[in-house]
Order: C-alpha cells, then structure tokens, then sequence
C-alpha cells in the first residue's frame, strides 16, 4: 500500500495521482474496471494512463433502512452479494428489512447496468489482472463485492486502486484482492468527499461518455477460447437514449462557488442544491475553520441527500482568522451570517425563482452562538436552527430569549462542560427545544458512527421544520 498526498483537486486529479502508483501494470494484459458513477472519472484516467480498457462493475449499497448512509452490504453483478455483520447485526435489522432494501437495489442495479452497457456484455477478464477502481473507500461493502464479482469472472489477478481511504482499510479488505494501492490514508477520516475540493455527483451523462472514449481508444481485446467477444459498439449518447430515464435520486444537484457582500466582507461559499429542495441550511463555522471543514461537509453531503441545500461559506476572512479574538466575536459572527441569510433570497431569485427555500441555520462552536444570535434578529425568517457541540450560551440571554425557531442542541455524551452550557442556555430559550446527547461521543464527534449520528438528527429536525412558503417580504 502507498500512502503520499491526499487532497485532491477533483475526481480527474485523483485518477492521475492514482494512475502514477500503477505503472507496474501497464500492458495489454491489464483491464480497468470502476465502480460507477464515482469511480469512473478516477479510473478513466488510469485506463488511459495504463493503455488498458475500461469496463464498469456495477454495484449498489445496502443502507441501514432508518440509517441508508450506514452500508450493512452490498449487492453487484452475477448474484454476488455481500453481509457486514458487524453494521447488521447492531443495527437490529429483520431478515425482511434486509430483504426488502435487497429488492429495492436490485432492481435499480439491474437498471443502471442495462443503461452503462447498453446490451453490451462484460469485458473478458479470464487470465488477466484486473484493476478495480472507485473515488474512495468508507466502509468497503461495495469495494469488497467488486472484486468478487471481478474474480468470479475468471481475473488472474485483482488490484484495488482507491485515492484515498481510512487507515485501517488493509485490515478491513484483507485477502480481498491481491493488491492494495491508495494515494493516501488520513486520520481522521470521516467521508471520502472531504478529501477533494470539488466531489460534486458524477452524472450518468459523464459515465456514458467517458465508457465510450474509452472503447474508442482501446482496440478490442481477444475473447479466450469459448469467450463471448467484445462488442466496439457505441454507447447512447444522452440520458434518454435507452429508452430508461433516471430516476429523481440520480438528477446530480447544483453546486457552485457563491461570494456574498456581508458586513464589511466578501466571502465566499459553496452553495449545493439538490433537484427538488424543499428547504436551505447555512452553515456558521465555529473556532475559525471555514467552509472547507470536514465535519460540517460531512453533515452538508448528508442533508444533500436528504433533499436540502446548504450553503457553506467562509465568516472570516484568511487576515481576520490570524486574529483569535475575531472567532469569538459573535456579534461579528452574527451580523455577518444574518447578511448571508438575507442575500440567498435574492440569489435564488436571480436563478430563476421557483419556491422560496426555508432558512434553516446550522452552527458548529461559536457558530452556534451567532447561528442563535441571527435567528434572534431574524425572527420567523429563520425556520430551525441546529447547533453541533456548539456555545449556545455565547449569544446572549437577550438572544437566547427571543429566538422563535425550533432549536435543536446536539452534544457529545462524554463533553460533560459543553452539555451542561447547552442545558443552560437551553433553559433561556422559550421557542421549542430539545437537547440531543451521542453517547460515546467526545466535542469534535471523531468516534465511528457519531457524526453520522449528528447528521441524521440534523436532517430529521430540518426536514421536520422547514416548510416551503412564498417568497420573502
């Protein structure tokens, strides 16, 4: 296994990076396979970089049914299936449960594999090596079922080539493949998309035509004795092409750089709309880290998925940040948030209108404390507001007091100083309430499972209280 940077650009930029650990296995006996949509843009670049074809291994998640981030396994081609016992059996899941989100995924497995292959048979793998390719590894259900399906297919030999995964991704997928290569291992890890500046959602349109500029580059592989041959026939060329539209989970959400005038600054956000958002969460980042943070990014991508937008941006700038001071400041904090707030409306309108989005404010740290202060000032402008270990206490008592959004506090079980600011402060606040304690869980959310836990709570208590309505007066 190697291990060097592991910030990357984006998806092309982490293929080129991985393609250089690969050199070994350029040749004509070498086929790339990805796991899509991710890991496609990843291993096109590694298959032109190894002069080998490409080929795709579709696979699909089995998610936790009240938890679908939470992977207990996965399914893939040829029937191959595989059980995380250590996610299933915590989780309490019935036999029927499991087979239910098994039947769910399979159909939509079968659907995108139709729709990648466009009748096409697999590449022939027997005697080769094959290098499976994805984005990153989490858990390593789906990494894990890839090689199977790969090595059922009669590979010689198999390498798992990933850009970045946890540390003990070795222990995890030992025995699983022949070779083990990654970019990078960081601790702590807590998502693969914190590790890349732009992991914005690969569209169909993008495998489709990365699937067929490879086929074209790539003269056509011998099939063995009995093999059935590859076929150099195109791929469609757009979404509809074979007849099987994608469904409302796969349209890819908007995401783009955003820089706002807010109180004497201009600063600068990522703001990512999923198709059909009922509602926006803005993120105040708390003890000077800004929209980068892997923590709230984590909760961010979560919401995504959840059918909100959020909008992540910088409260200070890079001079301000020097300053410690500026990080408790939260009237700054607050004034600069509250402008933010009142600026996305506009943005929005700018766009092309459509349902104005609710504001739901979500603050991490001191963040919280100027999430709380912009939601005094905002009154029934803000629709709930989520503080992450947050100091609610630093708002204010006038603050506190005249908050009218549903408040949830989020603290970890073992941040005893922490939970008992937030009993008090919650003590202060007369809007509805509630304190949520992660067992286990100490200030920065950093054990396995609890800011997945975070994210969940987040997600409830936003989707819970933030009711589309018109637009803004």
């Amino acid at each position: 296994m190697h291990a060097t940077g592991t910030h990357f650009t984006d998806r092309t930029d982490a293929g080129r990076r991985l393609a250089a650990l690969l050199g070994q296995w350029r040749g004509p006996g070498t086929v790339v396979v990805a796991l899509p949509r991710g890991g496609v843009p990843v291993a096109a670049e590694v298959a032109d970089a190894l002069d080998a074809p490409l080929d795709i291994c579709v696979i699909r998640k089995l998610g936790v049914p009240y938890q679908p981030e939470l992977g207990m396994g996965a399914i893939g081609e040829d029937g191959v299936r595989v059980i995380n016992d250590q996610v299933l059996r915590p989780a309490g899941v019935t036999p029927e449960q499991l087979a239910a989100v098994e039947a769910r995924e399979r159909v939509e497995l079968e659907r995108r594999a139709h729709r990648y292959r466009g009748g096409r048979p697999p590449v022939d793998v027997r005697g080769r090596t094959v290098v499976v390719v994805d984005d990153g590894i989490a858990t390593g259900s789906t990494a894990r079922a890839a090689c199977l399906i790969v090595r059922a297919r009669g590979a010689a030999r198999v390498v798992l080539a990933v850009p970045v995964a946890p540390p003990d991704w070795t222990q995890r997928l030992a025995g699983v493949a022949d070779e083990l290569v990654c970019v990078g291992t960081p601790s702590p890890f807590f998502a693969i998309g914190e590790f890349y500046a732009d992991f914005a959602q690969t569209e169909d349109a993008e495998v489709l035509r990365r699937l067929a500029a490879a086929r074209a580059d790539t003269p056509e592989p011998a099939a063995s004795d009995g093999g059935v041959p590859v076929s150099d026939g195109g791929v469609p060329a757009s979404d509809s092409d074979d007849g099987v539209p994608p469904s409302d989970a796969e349209v890819p959400p908007s995401d783009r750089e955003l820089t706002l005038p807010a109180a004497g600054a201009r600063l600068t956000g990522r703001l990512t709309v999923p198709a059909g958002a009922r509602g926006i969460v803005v993120f105040a980042h708390g003890s000077g880290s800004g929209r980068h943070s892997p923590r709230n990014r984590h909760v961010a991508a979560h919401l995504n998925r959840g059918g909100l937008a959020t909008f992540l941006f910088d409260l200070l700038t890079e001079d301000e940040e020097e300053d410690r001071r500026n990080v408790f400041d939260v009237d700054l904090l607050g004034a600069r948030l509250t402008d933010v707030a009142r600026a996305l409306p506009a943005e929005q309108a700018r766009e092309g209108g459509g349902p104005f989005l609710p504001l739901g404010l979500f603050g991490a740290s001191t963040g919280a404390a100027a999430a709380l202060w912009t939601a005094a000032r905002l009154g029934d402008g803000v629709g709930a507001v989520v503080s992450r270990g947050g100091r609610p206490d630093l708002a204010g008592e006038e603050a506190l007091g005249t908050v009218l959004a549903p408040t949830l506090l989020i603290v970890g079980g073992r941040d005893e100083a922490v939970i008992d600011l937030n009993r008090r402060a919650r003590e202060r606040l007369r809007c509805e309430s509630e304190l949520a304690v992660v067992p286990h869980a100490g200030h920065l959310f950093e054990e396995p499972g609890t800011l997945d836990r975070v994210a969940e709570l987040a997600r409830d208590w936003f989707g819970g209280h933030l009711v589309p309505c018109g637009p803004p007066p």
